[in-house]
């Protein structure tokens, strides 16, 4: 982290790669990250690539979006994989959550998938899982955070993303799609990751 050093003790905020373009995780990970990090998106660093996810884990996707930026455009990035894995559909979609439905396919469709294959199953149990990759100088660290929760039979909210309006938080009476963004931070997989770096970050370690 000499690089972060440097800059900490110039009094400037230190710049790092967030390797994702989705608004809605730049808008999560600012919040989070702010006054510890300036965090850059893939299209601030003219970052174009179709980076590949190819890994059979979601530790293994994050290492390589991370590893990405820094081998090829050379900065400190770091990268996050995250997992919806649900019980009755033996960890199913897991490290293919984004995809479930298709290489081409949007969130409504893989929400579409998945209370398909829960039909009439009672067992609606999931936690939702997130690995952060963080790739500094040549160090590579992770950070992890889980939820457990619930899989609705319908919608629920309009806010969020991804699988958000069909999965209930552990002893919550609304899903993250009816969450305000930082209640959602509070408890969230990504949240609790994210907050893993921040502390880490900032501990200058």
């Amino acid at each position: 982290m000499e690089n972060m050093q440097k800059q900490e003790q110039t009094g400037k905020i230190p710049k790092i790669v967030f390797a994702t373009n989705n608004p809605h995780k730049l808008e999560e990970a600012r919040a989070i990250l702010k006054g510890c990090v300036d965090v850059l998106s893939l299209s601030d660093i003219n970052c174009h690539d179709d980076i590949p996810e190819t890994a059979p884990t979601i530790e293994g996707n994050a290492l390589i979006k991370a590893r990405w930026v820094k081998e090829k455009y050379g900065f400190d990035s770091f990268a996050d994989d995250t997992g919806l894995f649900v019980e009755a559909l033996d960890g199913a979609p897991g490290v293919y959550s984004a995809r479930f439905a298709g290489p081409h396919c949007s969130p409504a469709d893989n929400i579409a998938l998945l209370l398909e294959k829960l039909h009439g199953e009672d067992n609606r149990n999931a936690k939702f899982a997130t690995v952060v990759a963080l790739v500094i100088g040549s160090k590579e660290f992770i950070f992890k955070g889980e939820v457990e929760g619930r899989i609705a039979h319908e919608y629920h909210g309009k806010a969020g993303f991804g699988y958000d309006p069909v999965f209930f938080p552990e002893n919550s009476s609304l899903s993250f799609a009816e969450m305000a963004p930082d209640d959602k931070n509070a408890i969230s997989h990504r949240g609790r990751a994210m907050r893993k770096l921040s502390h880490f970050l900032s501990s200058g370690l």
